[in-house]
Order: structure tokens, then C-alpha cells, then sequence
């Protein structure tokens, strides 16, 4: 990218090495890019993750991201609470899956909070099936099966308004 800098009558686009443009102009109108809104998300470091130890080198990518920790509690989830956040699958094949399995050791639950956090989070897990997530994603380095992927995130903001109702304000 370049430094743009006015001088006079004329609008110049500097690069490092050459001067790319230099154009006469009478009004000059510069846009910048709008500031995304801040929001929150819901994450969850599901059991699997915590029985593995990683909840240091998930948290710490957090935190190295730039987002902020708002919410923090390391719980154990009853079958109850589990029904509750999985409700919208109740019914389905894999939903009695979902339940044991949440259920079946400590989560990590924690509320983050930053510029477009609910896509940079989701970004940040990867895909759900590990398989097909890439290197670099947490599923990606650190999940081994779709069904124990290591992590959890909302995926609207009414999702996540939803998932830290459910989880911090019991």
C-alpha cells in the first residue's frame, strides 16, 4: 500500500518505490474504511479439549488474536443445561451424541470480545469436520474426530446472545 498525500492542487499515491499517480483535482474526498462495531461471542473449549490440555495454547490464541476474555468459568455441564444448549437439534440422529458427550467431562466456557468476533472466532476453530479444516485452524492443529472437535463458537450474534444467556446468566 502507498501514503496519500496532498499537495496543493495535486493528489499523489506514493509507494515505497515509484510515485504510481498524480492527478490534477478540485475536491478531494478520502473514504476510510468504517470501524467495525465491537461485539461479543460465546466459545466453548468442549471436553475433549480440556481432557487434552489445551486449553493454554487455545486461550493464549485468544489473546494473542487481540480479543478480549469478557467471561471466563471452567464448569462441569448437567444433562439439563446440555438439553437446553442443544435444543435446536433435539429430535436429530446425532443429538443424543451431542448431549453425552458435552456432558461427559469439564468445558471451558468463555464470553470474547472484539471487532467482528463471531467470523474471526469461527475462522480461528476452523471447520467442523477436522478432515477438512486447514492447518493453522484449531480444529485443523488440534481436533481428531467431527464428533470430539476441541472447540465451540456462536455463529449470528443471536446465537450468541442466546449461548451466554444459557451460560452466564443462570
Amino acid at each position: 500500500m502507498g501514503n496519500l498525500t496532498a499537495f496543493g492542487h495535486r493528489l499523489m499515491l506514493f509507494s515505497s518505490k515509484m510515485l504510481l499517480k498524480s492527478t490534477r483535482i478540485t475536491k478531494c474526498v478520502l473514504f476510510f474504511p468504517s470501524v467495525m462495531a465491537i461485539e461479543q461471542t460465546f466459545a466453548m473449549v468442549k471436553p475433549d479439549g480440556v481432557r487434552r490440555g489445551l486449553v493454554g495454547r487455545i486461550v493464549e490464541r485468544i489473546e494473542a488474536k487481540g480479543y478480549r476474555l469478557v467471561a471466563m468459568e471452567l464448569m462441569s455441564i448437567s444433562h439439563e443445561l446440555a438439553e437446553k444448549h442443544y435444543g435446536e437439534h433435539a429430535g436429530k440422529p446425532f443429538y443424543e451424541n451431542l448431549v453425552n458427550f458435552i456432558t461427559s467431562g469439564p468445558v471451558l466456557t468463555m464470553v470474547l470480545e472484539g471487532e467482528d468476533v463471531i467470523n474471526g472466532w469461527r475462522t480461528m476453530m476452523g471447520v467442523t469436520n477436522p478432515s477438512e479444516a486447514h492447518l493453522g485452524t484449531i480444529r485443523g492443529d488440534y481436533a481428531t474426530t467431527i464428533d470430539e472437535n476441541v472447540v465451540h463458537g456462536s455463529d449470528s450474534p443471536e446465537t450468541a446472545e442466546r449461548e451466554i444467556g444459557i451460560f452466564f446468566h443462570r
